[in-house]
């Protein structure tokens, strides 16, 4: 049997990042594992319940440089009962 696991994003401030999906999104860090030379963190969230899918965020020491996504398409689908409340969330937070 093979389920979905997770999702990566690479993300260039990992502070900053972490409280746009905790404030947005409620997902909150389950584990996190950071390289022994510092060269690398990766943190992995989850939803408030607990579900098995996990967001892994992943932060590299030395990159300046914002990710480009190009032409390429990425997402996370999260289904919601409280989308009218979301929404308005998320354009107070100036992401739509």
């Amino acid at each position: 049997m093979t389920s979905f696991y997770h999702f990566n994003f690479n993300v260039l401030d990992l502070d900053r990042s972490l409280a746009f999906y905790r404030e947005a999104l409620n997902l909150s860090p389950v584990r996190e594992k950071e390289a022994a030379d510092g060269s690398f963190k990766l943190v992995f969230l989850a939803d408030e319940g607990g579900g098995p899918f996990q967001l892994e965020l992943t932060w590299l020491r030395g990159r300046e440089k914002p990710y480009d996504l190009g032409e390429c398409e990425f997402h996370l689908a999260f289904r919601t009962d409280e989308y009218d409340r979301l929404y308005a969330r998320h354009k107070e937070m100036g992401c739509v």
